[in-house]
C-alpha cells in the first residue's frame, strides 16, 4: 500500500479507502456483522487506514453502528474515519435534508455513539446546496466542536452535479479536504475542484472510481439490476452509453493482462491532486482487488 499526505490536515492516509454506502443497504445486499468485520479485516491486511461512511447510510446510522461495532474489538487508533452530515435516512434513496445547527448537532451526537469513537477525524459537509454550504454559522458551529474535540478537521463531499463555489471557498469555512465525483469516465473535476484544492492544499478524496462498478468491465450492454440496488435509479439512456464506453477503454486503453478494475482506479490515483480513493466493496476479495490498483501507482 502507498500513502499520502491528506492537504493540509497531516493525516497519512492510504491511497485506497474503504466507502460503506453499500454497508446501509442500497446495494443489493444487506451486511451482517460478521460480513463489515470481514472487509474491514481484509483492509487493515492491505495496509488500508481511511473509512469513509455518513449518517444517512441506511437507517438509524447502520452503517456507522456496523463500523462502530468492528472499531470496538479491534484497534481504533489504525483507523482514520470520515463520516458526513446533513441528510437523515428515510427509506431507499430518500433523505430528508437537515443542515440547521441543532439538527447538525443530533447528527454528530448520533454519529459519534454509532461510531463508539471520542472523535471524528474528517467531519464532511454532506452533498449540500451553495447557499447552506456559505452558512458562517454552520461553520462557526462546526469550529466550536473542533475546539471541544469532538472533530479533527473538515471537509466537504460535493454533489455529483457540482459546485465550483464550494472548491473556491473551501479555505475560507475552515474546511481542509473535498470529496468529489472522479472517474475514467467523468473527469469534470480536473477543471472545476484540483485547481481549487491545489492552491489552498485541499485533500482530495475521489469517490466513485470505478464509476459505480461499470468500469470494472463485468457490466454488458442489457444489464438489469435489482429494485434494491441504487444502480436501477440510472438513467437508461446514460448507462448504455457508459457501458459502451468502458467497452471502448477496455479495448483501447487497458494495457493487456491488467484487470480494467485495477487499471481504472490507477488512472485516477495518477493524477497528483488526488489523495485517495474511496471505491465501495461488497466482500474481502474486492476490498483485495481494489488495493492491487495501489501497485500501479509510482511515487
Amino acid at each position: 500500500m502507498r500513502y499520502r499526505t491528506l492537504g493540509k490536515t497531516n493525516l497519512r492516509v492510504s491511497v485506497i479507502g474503504i466507502g460503506t454506502w453499500q454497508f446501509g443497504g442500497e446495494w443489493a445486499k444487506d451486511f451482517t456483522q460478521a460480513e463489515a468485520d470481514a472487509i474491514l479485516d481484509a483492509a487493515t491486511e492491505c495496509g488500508i487506514n481511511l473509512i469513509d461512511t455518513a449518517e444517512c447510510y441506511g437507517p438509524e446510522h447502520l452503517s456507522e453502528k456496523l463500523i462502530g461495532d468492528y472499531l470496538s474489538r479491534r484497534d481504533r487508533s489504525r483507523w482514520i474515519v470520515a463520516t458526513k452530515f446533513g441528510h437523515h435516512y428515510k427509506s431507499f434513496m430518500k433523505r430528508d435534508d437537515d443542515f440547521s445547527i441543532a439538527g447538525v448537532q443530533t447528527q454528530l451526537d448520533g454519529s459519534l455513539k454509532a461510531l463508539g469513537v471520542e472523535t471524528i477525524d474528517l467531519y464532511q459537509f454532506h452533498s449540500g446546496s451553495d447557499k447552506i454550504f456559505q452558512n458562517q454559522e454552520l461553520w462557526d458551529f462546526l469550529a466550536e466542536q473542533k475546539r471541544a474535540g469532538k472533530i479533527r478537521h473538515l471537509g466537504a463531499s460535493i454533489l455529483q452535479s457540482g459546485s465550483e463555489l464550494q472548491a473556491r471557498e473551501a479555505a475560507k469555512f475552515g474546511v481542509e479536504t473535498l470529496q468529489v465525483f472522479y472517474n475514467r469516465l467523468d473527469s469534470r473535476a480536473e477543471k472545476i475542484y484540483f485547481p481549487h484544492a491545489q492552491r489552498d492544499n485541499l485533500g482530495i478524496l475521489a469517490r466513485v472510481p470505478l464509476a459505480s462498478g461499470l468500469l470494472s468491465g463485468k457490466y454488458k450492454s442489457g444489464v438489469s439490476f435489482d429494485t434494491n440496488d441504487v444502480r436501477v435509479t440510472f438513467e437508461h439512456t446514460k448507462l448504455i452509453h457508459d457501458i459502451a464506453e468502458v467497452e471502448r477503454l477496455e479495448k483501447e486503453e487497458v494495457p493487456p493482462g491488467v484487470p480494467m478494475a485495477k487499471w481504472a482506479m490507477a488512472w485516477c490515483l495518477k493524477n497528483p491532486a488526488v489523495t485517495a480513493l474511496i471505491p465501495g466493496c461488497k466482500n474481502p476479495e474486492q476490498v483485495k482487488s481494489n488495493a492491487s490498483a495501489a501497485e500501479l501507482v509510482a511515487e
